[in-house]
């Protein structure tokens, strides 16, 4: 039995600020070695990891085995059910390609508009968005990014372009978890009705859709500057004004878990719409060559607003390639009604058990619940991912030995990934059992009323260290909510902020970098990624920081759930 592990928040001569300075060390060194290094990032995430083991052990006095008992539930965490999620995503995209149906999903995308600006709306921001309110975890990056290079996007541009896009619907992903993770963990910290996944989904649904209205004018100027911009305008408007609408009404009147559901479904049919009576003055030819494997890209030739000539597809094929997204779409959404979904949650089909010789016990004298591990082989959404696979490779006529190594090339690919995100989730582990983190977030509390501009910054800290707003909220929530009474600010403003601005770390979250960087060929160069989203990151959280700060003030407190 090893030995038992309290959590203390100020090690060093009992100051938070000093320990403040040694917890933040390990997520100095991740970014450092990703973004001036420009480390491998399954490297510069084992690094990280060893320097978060040595303060855990040497100024935190956690035991050693204590210590790399945290760490492997951490890989294990990020192996399942994120990574499981991520591979048989791709191997689903995988299995298009080798049928060829890829090519024709591209050539049915290039039909809605040949503009590579437009393109990136229609596919990184509605599809993904979709694909991350049924799925998230990675999901939206790992085939929007291939999607995008089949379609003749340069690699490092379809990569940030991917990466950039999958911020506004992040906190009602896979079916709203990380709202309903904030309300579980908010709702026993302080005595609050309000603190429930409703009022909270609410309250996200009055922050994140005005960032969506600006989302997709960013990712034009990715992808063409300011002549993207000047050109592309009306389509970006009406695809970020129709999702920010669409999202607030079902955050506040519809329902929390399906609110992106709708807000993609709406805004994708908008962009389709107001393609039918406008295109852009001009449509420049900004494509690169194809992508390995992803076919050829369709012979240029003269058409209405510039772009490339497209054949044209027999009806059926075009409904066998889209059928592995309606498939998806099938099964996430029978998986996820009330009553399969309740059934799907409980033994045999889910199992929580405590991790093997972990025991660590909270500053407040609590066992740490993330001790438990859950382990829902069934209803996890990469289980769900492999059911696709099986029917989409049916559908496509796929022999199942083509399938079965198509999933083994799958795993090949992402083997760097695979360390890297794994790498990544056990320092996150440390870092939280530890007390670590906790350290960070009490140093950022310590600021008082001036939180309500940092707390934006808390909940993006804890996305780019897990690559996860659920693991966020789950971190940082009921610190969130405390820190707010504590400073006679609205918990309710705060825990919201947390997952808002959470959202905003996603695209330099190391591991979602892992994936984008695999898909598009570039493992290895994860720091060219990264330094080409970063600079969107910060400017997007600014914004955000400036938005919950009014929303903290008389000039706009109305926009707060009462």
């Amino acid at each position: 039995m090893f030995e038992q592990f309290t959590i203390v928040t100020d090690p060093v001569g009992g100051s938070v600020a000093l320990s403040a300075i040694f917890a933040s060390l390990s997520l100095l060194t991740l970014f450092l070695l990703l973004g001036l290094v420009r480390m491998r990032a399954w490297l510069a995430g084992l690094i990280s990891l060893g320097v978060a083991l040595v303060v855990a052990v040497a100024v935190y006095s956690m035991p050693i085995g204590q210590a790399l008992l945290s760490a492997s539930e951490g890989a294990a965490f990020g192996f399942f059910p994120i990574l499981w999620i991520v591979l048989n995503a791709i191997w689903v995209y995988n299995l298009t390609v080798v049928s060829g149906h890829f090519d024709v999903l591209r050539r049915s995308m290039e039909r809605v508009s040949p503009d590579m600006r437009i393109q990136a709306i229609i596919v990184a921001f509605c599809f993904g968005a979709l694909l991350e309110a049924l799925a998230g975890f990675g999901t939206p990056v790992a085939v929007t990014v291939v999607m995008l290079m089949a379609l003749g996007f340069r690699p490092l541009q379809a990569a940030a372009v991917a990466l950039i896009a999958n911020t506004a619907p992040v906190a009602f992903g896979a079916l709203a978890t990380p709202i309903v993770t904030l309300g579980t963990v908010t709702s026993g910290a302080v005595a609050d009705p309000r603190l429930n996944a409703d009022t909270l989904g609410a309250m996200v649904g009055r922050q994140t859709p005005i960032l969506a209205v600006v989302v997709p004018l960013v990712l034009v100027a990715v992808v063409d500057g300011r002549r993207g911009v000047r050109q592309t305008w009306p389509v970006a408007l009406v695809a970020g004004l129709t999702f920010g609408v669409s999202q607030f009404v079902a955050a506040n009147y519809i329902s929390v878990p399906l609110t992106d559901i709708v807000a993609a479904l709406v805004a994708a049919a908008a962009v389709v719409l107001l393609l039918r009576v406008w295109r852009p003055s001009e449509s420049p030819d900004l494509h690169a060559e194809p992508a390995a494997g992803a076919g050829e890209v369709a012979d240029p030739g003269p058409v209405e607003g510039g772009g490339v000539a497209v054949r044209r597809d027999a009806p059926v094929e075009v409904l066998r390639a889209y059928a592995p997204y309606l498939i998806i779409i099938a099964i996430f959404s029978i998986a996820n009604l009330g009553p399969i979904k309740t059934v799907l949650a409980g033994e045999p089909w889910t199992v929580v058990f405590p991790w093997p010789g972990l025991d660590i016990v909270g500053a407040d004298g609590k066992a740490l619940a993330s001790t438990n591990f859950t382990f829902g082989w069934l209803p996890a959404a990469g289980t769900l991912m492999i059911l696709a696979g099986v029917l989409t490779a049916i559908v496509l006529r796929i022999r199942p030995v083509d399938a079965v190594k198509a999933y083994a090339r799958t795993y090949v690919e992402l083997r760097h990934a695979i360390v890297t995100v794994m790498a990544v989730l056990a320092l996150a582990y440390v870092l939280n059992q530890s007390g670590q983190t906790a350290t960070l977030g009490e140093f950022l509390a310590a600021t008082g009323g001036v939180f309500v501009f940092l707390s934006s910054i808390l909940g993006w800290i804890g996305v780019a260290v897990t690559g996860s707003d659920t693991s966020s909220n789950a971190l940082f929530g009921a610190l969130q909510v405390q820190t707010a009474v504590q400073a006679g600010l609205d918990p309710v403003l705060l825990a919201a902020a947390n997952s808002s601005g959470g959202v905003l770390g996603k695209m330099i979250s190391p591991q979602n970098l892992a994936i984008a960087a695999s898909a598009v060929g570039m493992a290895g160069k994860e720091g060219d990624i990264f330094r080409r989203v970063v600079g969107w990151s910060l400017v997007l959280l600014l914004f955000m920081c400036v938005l919950v700060t009014l929303q903290g003030t008389p000039v706009l407190d109305w926009m707060v759930p009462r």
